[in-house]
């Protein structure tokens, strides 16, 4: 999956986007993800991307023409990519012109946006390649929503600073439903809000050592028989 996030502070993803479980799945080549600094599509002297607001109003805006700019300048960065990508490799070549071409799925992180639920996130994780737009200030102008974007997402009834936070959440999310990125595929589709614990919370986990501080691990737990353990596990389900 290759994933390109659009945003005025691209240095607030150099932790969070090269740690752990991403970085791992970035170095063997499962994911890719890429930064892009709106500003850099900016013109004139001070590359200023907002304005008032039409009809008043506090805050600022972010400019129709400077974020569809970007947003079809980084389209047309990662069809490039794809190209080349088809062409220097020989086993795993990009199949027509339709996967050359392919538009990625667009999303703007937004407090308006519906909320990120995990049946979202296994949808997401279909596609192969996701574009974020991260707002900021009043927002964007709705123009961009109207032609450019495919979907608004948001991760809580709350206001941030900025669509960064909400970005990080979203990557994080799908990136553990891409084969390959987890150390044992199991591991996504038996945890909360997965469809094989029906959509509920995961059950309680114990290790080593038996007993801590007076509470004890479960006998269930200790004794081996699966199918009493796999009904204990049913029970705690919420």
């Amino acid at each position: 999956m290759r994933i390109d996030i659009l945003t005025l502070f691209p240095e607030m993803f150099v932790g969070p986007m090269t740690e752990s479980i991403l970085k791992r799945a970035a170095e063997e080549r499962i994911i890719e993800i890429h930064t892009h600094n709106i500003r850099d599509f900016a013109t004139g002297k001070h590359r200023q991307v907002d304005d008032t607001p039409y009809g008043g109003g506090a805050g600022m805006v972010m400019k129709a023409d400077i974020v569809v700019g970007a947003i079809e300048g980084v389209i047309e960065q990662g069809q490039k990519g794809k190209r080349e990508k088809g062409h220097n490799e020989t086993n795993q070549s990009i199949r027509g012109n339709d996967s050359i071409s392919q538009l990625p799925h667009r999303i703007y992180l937004s407090p308006r946006g519906k909320r990120l639920t995990q049946i979202k996130v296994e949808k997401l994780a279909k596609h192969d390649w996701l574009l974020l737009l991260c707002g900021h200030y009043e927002g964007i102008d709705q123009r961009v929503i109207d032609g450019w974007i495919d979907e608004e997402i948001s991760i809580g009834d709350y206001v941030l600073t900025g669509g960064e936070l909400p970005a990080m959440v979203l990557v994080d999310a799908v990136a553990r439903h891409i084969p390959g990125v987890l150390g044992k595929e199991e591991s996504a589709g038996e945890e909360s809000f997965s469809k094989a614990l029906k959509r509920k919370r995961e059950y309680p986990h114990y290790t080593r050592p038996e007993e801590f501080r007076g509470m004890r691990v479960p006998d269930v737990l200790l004794s081996g028989h699966h199918k009493k353990i796999g009904e204990w596990r049913a029970t705690k389900l919420s």
